[in-house]
């Protein structure tokens, strides 16, 4: 069973800081997930929330500040004061990370509050000058943007968030365009985790911090897990190894 980097090293690390995907650069883990939302002058920002309020010394929306006053807030201090000082990273910057690493990005559109109009063109063309497109999956709750990102790049692997126990989420996942289903974990348990699993997507789910989760998980088959601790998760998973 693979392993995703949540938000970086969101466990030891301020989450989405250049800090934390740095550390995970180093770790053999499969891969890294990151949130892309987008600012009042159309620079593409990595952050969970649309507001900036919990993870920055700073108030207020992603959507109505420009990059340069995003990047006058401390985005590191929150965690830990071994980490004030830590910006808010652009797109840009955390791909540069990754560029020469080995590791699969999930690249989570948080569209699904706020629709940032042209982020799907914006993405698509950083990732074409990094030459990253066969390293990525493109994810998001707005499944509208799923859809519309598949159009625009049939080559780039796309999955559906979703939270709830759903019917039959291959054929809805066929409907959307989406290579893979990314869900919450509970519901890798349920009899629509041994459709997902049988289906022969890629079926990712999240978050999983607790060793025995982890451990069930991959014994009924689920192909890979976003953990905010992958280091240890690493360390578990591979103990018998």
């Amino acid at each position: 069973m693979k392993i995703y980097a949540h938000r970086g090293s969101a466990g030891t690390h301020p989450e989405n800081t250049i800090a934390s995907f740095k550390a995970t650069a180093k770790f053999p883990v499969h891969g890294v997930e990151f949130d892309v939302h987008m600012t009042k002058d159309g620079e593409l920002v990595v952050i969970h929330d649309e507001s900036i309020d919990r993870t920055s010394n700073g108030h207020g929306y992603v959507k109505d500040k420009t990059l340069a006053e995003l990047k006058g807030y401390d985005f590191g201090g929150w965690f830990s004061t071994k980490y004030k000082g830590e910006k808010i990273p652009t797109l840009r910057e955390v791909l540069y990370v990754f560029k020469d690493t080995r590791h699969h990005l999930n690249i989570e559109l948080k569209s699904d509050v706020f629709p940032y109009v042209g982020m799907e063109d914006k993405v698509l063309q950083m990732l074409k000058e990094y030459r990253l497109e066969s390293r990525v999956v493109i994810s998001s709750f707005n499944h509208e943007m799923v859809k519309n990102f598949k159009m625009l790049a049939p080559q780039i692997e796309t999955a559906i968030l979703f939270m709830e126990v759903m019917i039959k989420p291959d054929e809805y996942a066929s409907i959307v365009g989406a290579d893979a289903l990314h869900a919450f974990f509970p519901t890798a348990f349920r009899a629509m985790g041994k459709e997902a699993i049988a289906s022969g997507r890629q079926f990712r789910v999240f978050t999983v911090n607790d060793e025995i989760y982890a451990d069930k998980l991959q014994e009924i088959g689920v192909d890979a897990i976003f953990t905010d601790f992958p280091e240890k998760m690493y360390q578990f998973l591979n103990r018998r190894v």
